[in-house]
């Protein structure tokens, strides 16, 4: 038998095309696998739910059952919609392979009751094929799109007529609009507001799907599963652009938190990571932006991939992952570890936390023990932090100036406070464990004072995660890897929205609706900032 390689061809654009051909085959392979795996759930789904409507519900365990049936479907569809958008890219680059459609079930027309608005798509005034001007209306065609305004919902018909050339016979008619999912029914506004109410206001579909059906539009959880897959290729694009304005600033916050998983039987825990650019502290004039990533573990690997191609300050807390990324030698250039004196402040707080002492003797608990030494640091650290409020906004020269002159002689006294106390406690002790976590990393919790640009806190970070941590009490998991990398997708998209106080919901819409026809070259008119600034504009000249 023979290995094969005397099949292959030496010409160099055959071999091209052989590669794309197989590409292709590839993705049409993946998006027949998405689409199989997605009509297993919802056949599996449609039969527990004929099992609890002819035995009734069994127990709270059935009741989950579903939730996480109903999860997993949500988030097959979107993959499988994504990979059959995918391999249709693919099929396109070659002759040979024949584009993956797929086969979804005949959708109902839109309910009566709902009014329509037409929308006249102007008409040929001369012959497409000869330039005659003697038309005659044959006819229309008439596209229906399912939009949503705020507690109201209605059918818009876009109508194009068609016209007959007198002359030559031929028909004219103008060409269908635009749809930012190809064979698309629904308007950006109602995929704007299932995104953010799913990835802004923590709702899964299957809870907007039933509070869809009592307002008298009943929309299958597959079907608007479908809608978040193909959205999610859609913005893919200007995902990047926001994710290059992130990774390109001076300087970075970084943070991670938990995310449970849904996995077979079981929860596992997954990670959301974030990284913030936000100059507003200097007094820097890029607009800030928040992009995040998923994974399945906390390993260091993780946040060294994200950065690989980073240089410049990060502030972060102590996770032992990021490491190597302050290592000397990298390609990509040095990155200067700058720490967060809230996370070295918090053990000390705990331990002097007055406040919460006096609840505990109102309701009759036991008070803790304060200790001293935590006291006298947090009174020390909290001096720094009172000084960094005076300067906040400020250059980076005058944050520098104001540092050195008010912050510098501080910091000294604290070390050798700190050096003095650590001497007289055990290793043991909670105090000295928090002592050792500042004096271990002395040089970069000082860093701050010989460079303006960096802040005490990672607060920044932190407030982005904060949303991820109210959501959690909602749709409880994610219900795949896809499912979670296209949360931090849609996360980074509504966090920097809101950094740049833009409503997210209403960008959303406007960047659904406008995005399919809008050049490549010029995709970062529609970020957030960007569009904020036009907004304003239309406005003012209104």
């Amino acid at each position: 038998m023979g290995d094969g390689l005397e099949k292959l061809p030496e010409d160099i654009q055959a071999l091209q095309a052989a590669l794309l051909a197989t590409r292709a085959e590839l993705a049409s392979v993946r998006a027949q696998q998405s689409d199989d795996q997605a009509l297993i759930v919802h056949l599996k789904l449609q039969i527990q739910k004929l099992n609890r409507d002819r035995h009734g519900p069994r127990s709270e365990h059935t009741a989950r059952l579903l939730d996480q049936l109903e999860l997993t479907l949500e988030e097959l569809e979107a993959s499988a919609t994504e990979d059959e958008l995918a391999a249709e890219m693919a099929a396109a680059k070659t002759t040979k392979v024949a584009s993956f459609t797929r086969k979804r079930p005949s959708r109902q027309p839109f309910p009566d009751h709902l009014p329509r608005e037409r929308v006249l798509v102007p008409g040929p005034t001369s012959c497409i094929c000869c330039g005659g001007l003697r038309l005659s209306k044959l006819g229309e065609d008439i596209t229906e799109t399912l939009e949503v305004i705020p507690k109201s919902w209605k059918v818009i018909q876009h109508v194009r007529e068609k016209f007959s050339c007198r002359d030559c016979e031929k028909i004219s008619q103008a060409p269908a609009p635009f749809h930012v999912i190809a064979r698309g029914w629904a308007g950006p506004s109602l995929l704007a507001m299932v995104l953010f109410e799913k990835f802004g206001q923590h709702q899964p579909l299957n809870r907007q799907a039933e509070r869809y059906a009592k307002e008298g539009v009943p929309i299958s959880l597959s079907t608007l599963a479908d809608q978040v897959g193909g959205c999610t290729v859609a913005l893919t694009p200007l995902f990047r652009r926001l994710e290059a304005h992130v990774l390109s600033a001076e300087r970075l916050h970084g943070d991670d938190t938990t995310v449970p998983v849904l996995a077979k039987g079981k929860t596992d825990t997954g990670r959301i990571w974030v990284y913030v650019r936000d100059d507003k502290p200097f007094g820097g004039q890029a607009p800030p932006g928040a992009v995040f990533y998923y994974s399945r573990d906390r390993a260091g690997e993780h946040p060294q991939a994200h950065l690989a191609g980073y240089s410049g300050i990060f502030q972060a807390d102590a996770y032992g992952g990021y490491g190597k990324l302050y290592e000397a030698g990298r390609n990509a250039g040095p990155i200067l570890e700058a720490a967060c004196w809230v996370h070295a402040r918090r053990p000390f707080f705990v331990m002097a936390d007055l406040a919460q002492n006096a609840r505990r003797k109102v309701q009759s608990k036991k008070p803790a023990v304060i200790s001293p030494l935590a006291l006298e640091a947090v009174r020390r650290i909290d001096a720094l932090f009172e000084i960094e409020r005076g300067i906040n906004g400020e250059t980076p020269q005058r944050r520098r100036a104001a540092r050195q002159e008010l912050s510098a002689p501080l910091v000294a006294d604290l070390q050798a406070w700190l050096r003095e106390q650590r001497a007289k406690l055990s290793r043991r002790n909670d105090v000295a464990k928090a002592m050792d976590y500042m004096l271990k990393r002395w040089s970069a919790f000082t860093r701050f004072l010989d460079d303006g640009r960096i802040c005490l806190s990672n607060n920044a970070a932190e407030r982005a995660l904060r949303g991820i941590a109210l959501g959690r009490k909602s749709w409880l998991f994610c219900g795949s890897d896809r499912g979670g990398d296209r949360a931090a997708m849609m996360y980074s998209m509504i966090v920097t929205a809101k950094m740049n106080d833009v409503d997210p919901q209403a960008w959303l819409a406007d960047v659904l609706a406008r995005i399919a026809a809008h050049p490549v070259q010029r995709l970062d008119e529609l970020l957030p900032w960007n569009w904020r600034d036009r907004d304003k504009q239309a406005n003012q000249a209104a």
